[in-house]
């Protein structure tokens, strides 16, 4: 971490009693690839931590990977600076899912990482990481795939920023929703942790388009909103307006 005046969320520990084996995210982090025995040496490596609250970095460009986190609860996203420096998103981070590993192979991290709310993190030292995976079959591949899968998706992202606003906010909130029902969550009712601005940065949007966007989704009955609560009301007619609106004016 970062020692430039920042906080860090090392110190002090924060006493969680929750381990791996407990975890109801565990088929989705590390864990869900390892054996009962595996598992007990992961968790001998698994620190936790207190609770990383709103706006409150858990690492920053520059700061030295020293370690990957798996995020318990919360929310996060992740981002980058432009020579201006301003903020380019680049990924929400829900739980289950891991983050830093954009820096391996790196001394440290390239990018930013930020809680949207009041978050909780695992962390995993990178040198036991390593160590661990050197003789766990399963686990080096969960790390592989992770990383595959990571590729891939960004991949997916920026080729999405040639099609319409309309869209590109459809699809957004069906990877949402895909990634909620993975955690065994619902995939149509859950609570959206970043904001419009947030939303229209990370998809190369203005606010003003993602709030039009709502709106007329709303009109169309495909979704509900009410503060940061997000009803799909009409899923598969979300992905068939994401399939084609392409073939539609943009906003």
């Amino acid at each position: 971490m970062s020692t430039n005046g920042h906080h860090s969320i090392f110190a002090p520990a924060f006493k969680i009693q929750m381990n791996c084996h407990d975890c109801v995210l565990s088929r989705l982090c590390l864990p869900g690839c390892l054996q009962q025995n595996e598992v007990e040496q992961l968790e001998k490596i698994v620190k936790r931590n207190r609770p990383l609250h709103k706006n409150e970095h858990l690492f920053r460009a520059g700061d030295a990977m020293q370690q990957v986190y798996a995020l318990r609860s919360g929310a996060l996203k992740t981002y980058l600076l432009d020579q201006d420096g301003n903020e380019q998103i680049t990924g929400f981070i829900l739980p289950g899912e891991l983050v830093g590993l954009d820096a391996f192979g790196n001394h440290c991290f390239p990018s930013y990482a930020v809680a949207l709310e009041t978050s909780l993190v695992c962390t995993i030292p990178l040198a036991d990481l390593e160590e661990l995976a050197g003789y766990i079959p399963s686990l080096r591949k969960q790390l592989l795939t992770t990383l595959s899968r990571e590729l891939h998706e960004e991949q997916q992202h920026y080729s999405h920023n040639r099609e319409s606003a309309e869209q590109r906010l459809a699809i957004f909130l069906l990877n949402l929703s895909q990634r909620y029902s993975r955690r065994n969550l619902s995939a149509t009712s859950f609570i959206l942790s970043m904001s419009r601005g947030e939303i229209g940065n990370y998809l190369g949007l203005t606010t003003e388009t993602i709030s039009r966007l709502f709106s007329r989704f709303r009109q169309l009955g495909l979704l509900e909103i009410k503060g940061r609560e997000l009803h799909l009301m009409q899923p598969s007619a979300l992905t068939r307006l994401g399939k084609n609106a392409a073939q539609q004016p943009a906003i």
